[in-house]
């Protein structure tokens, strides 16, 4: 396919803020931005993308515009992972990790998106042999801080249809009195984002084990001390991978036995073509796969598609938020924690242009 146009617009949409909102991040955490990559083959056929950043995705389409598109416009692409090893060695310097990579892997989902629509099927088709129609989902809430606020959104969790919750309160006396209102037959997940220590999960492990949890992810800081995360694992299942990208950290997490199990995310690993790897390196290991997906653009449809292409994905992160507009019918295609895979070709991922034009700011 030969790519004839290239642009990248950043849309933002504020949601539903409660409490402070600051905590995960380190200013208010109050919308949701996209990086929206739209790519145009000579056939006419257009393929999205979505260029991760949060706060950042700025930088991330600064990555784009200035080191990717001017070599990628004109080019013809047949082997889409093959692309994406050469453009990763061409713009390494620029840090192999991170914003960098955020911008491959955006551009990557639109590239595979091209491909499928051009093959005239939808996107799993592509990518493996699993043919699910219907994926499951945990919701995943945002910290509150609040026994309160926390308590109050889990039982909103429930009555929408969910029967797994990830919470990312870091104060135990939150998580337990979340997990008093759960009940014991709901699944729960804690996320601190690395602010616990060791020595802090040793000392609580018995009441991290009262609390029966579907998995403890990220503990401890840095994220990829693979070594410390292993140490860690026996009586608590163990998660983290959202903040590794490519298959290479990946293989090493792997190789040092890190984690239970493994969360990658489309829109910061590389793109599908590095997710894919990563899946296949996953089975080698036996952990099990999670994947992180807080976001409702093309990385929202890319982890569709590769959870329907792949049975050893198990379930997708639903980001338990109220934006003020849809970018896309995220939740037309949602039934209690159970969310369709489009049929059409390509992601089915479909801009609503007016929410598009409203919303965006680059």
């Amino acid at each position: 396919m030969k790519i004839v146009k290239a642009e990248v617009s950043i849309v933002e949409i504020p949601f539903h803020l409660r409490g402070t909102g600051v905590g995960i991040m380190p200013t208010a955490w109050k919308s949701l931005e996209f990086a929206l990559i739209r790519l145009e083959d000579e056939l006419g056929n257009v393929g999205w993308g979505e260029g991760f950043g949060y706060f950042t995705v700025d930088a991330t389409k600064a990555i784009i515009d200035r080191l990717i598109l001017p070599s990628l416009v004109g080019a013809t692409i047949e082997d889409i992972p093959a692309w994406n090893r050469q453009i990763q060695r061409s713009i390494h310097m620029f840090g192999r990790y991170g914003i960098t990579i955020f911008a491959i892997g955006g551009v990557d989902i639109a590239l595979w998106d091209l491909a499928a629509k051009r093959a005239g099927k939808p996107l799993y088709q592509l990518l493996g042999e699993g043919r699910r129609e219907q994926i499951p989902f945990y919701a995943s809430m945002v910290r509150y801080g609040t026994k309160e606020l926390a308590t109050m959104t889990c039982r909103e969790v429930i009555d929408a249809g969910f029967n797994s919750i990830k919470l990312h309160e870091i104060d135990l006396d939150i998580i337990e009195a979340c997990r008093q209102v759960a009940g014991p037959d709901k699944n729960i997940c804690v996320d601190v984002n690395c602010a616990w220590s060791v020595e802090f999960v040793e000392r609580n492990r018995e009441r991290l084990e009262a609390l029966n949890l579907t998995w403890l992810e990220e503990p401890v800081y840095p994220p990829e001390d693979f070594k410390t995360l292993s140490s860690l694992r026996g009586s608590l299942p163990i998660a983290a991978g959202e903040n590794w990208t490519t298959a290479f950290q990946f293989a090493n997490a792997f190789q040092a036995g890190a984690v239970d199990i493994v969360q990658p995310s489309v829109t910061k690993v590389g793109g599908i073509s590095e997710f894919l790897a990563i899946i296949e390196l996953a089975g080698k290991s036996g952990s099990a796969l999670m994947p992180h997906s807080p976001y409702f653009g093309p990385g929202f449809f890319a982890s569709l598609h590769l959870a329907a292409a792949n049975p050893s994905v198990q379930a997708l992160e639903y980001n338990f938020v109220q934006p003020d507009a849809w970018l896309a019918d995220v939740e037309g295609l949602r039934q209690g924690d159970l969310i369709k895979v489009p049929q059409v070709a390509g992601l089915g991922f479909q801009p609503d242009y007016e929410v598009m034009s409203k919303y965006r700011r680059a």
